[in-house]
């Protein structure tokens, strides 16, 4: 396992694991017709030129393989902390497998390097692997609701305080 900061070359694949991703994680909460229409190739565009803008993408590899990914930055309307995790994404045969632990780590050493002391993501209240957040030792933190395909959707905010927990995770986790 390899993880490293994205490349512009690696948007295509960053793109497909988004879209299997959200198409894996979803059915039943978003609605099915907003996942059919999802596409890696306009995703793809919106990393390639988010990682040509600076942002902190790290992606992770099985072998020379894209198999997960995760965006991080400052915090985005919210104080629940300064650096927010916007995006991990790990594809259905690879989870269980350390590369969503290795990406939160990579994401808050980038974030804390970058000044920030805590960090936070959000995370829709029915995604079935909301628990792995929690198993990081993130603690719920608030709750809200966010408008995705026209649905009003609950989702939960996880932070880490100080980011040291995001960096190095309790042995196990």
């Amino acid at each position: 396992m390899t993880v490293r900061r994205a490349a512009p070359a690696d948007a295509a694949a960053i793109g497909a694991v988004h879209v299997a991703a959200w198409r894996s994680a979803y059915p039943g909460i978003l609605p099915p017709d907003y996942l059919a229409q999802l596409s890696a190739f306009r995703e793809a565009r919106h990393y390639e030129l988010a990682i040509r803008m600076g942002a902190i993408v790290h992606v992770a590899l099985a072998g020379e393989r894209v198999v997960g990914f995760a965006t991080a930055g400052a915090a985005r309307g919210t104080r629940l902390a300064d650096g927010e995790i916007e995006t991990l994404y790990v594809l259905d045969d690879w989870r269980d497998r350390g590369f969503g632990r290795a990406l939160m780590a990579a994401s808050g050493a980038a974030l804390a390097a970058a000044g920030c002391r805590d960090a936070f993501l959000w995370v829709l209240r029915d995604n079935p692997s909301r628990w792995f957040y929690a198993h990081l030792g993130g603690r719920q933190a608030a709750a809200g609701v966010v408008r995705v395909a026209g649905v009003e959707v609950a989702q939960t905010a996880f932070v880490w305080s100080p980011i040291s927990l995001l960096v190095a995770p309790a042995a196990g986790a």
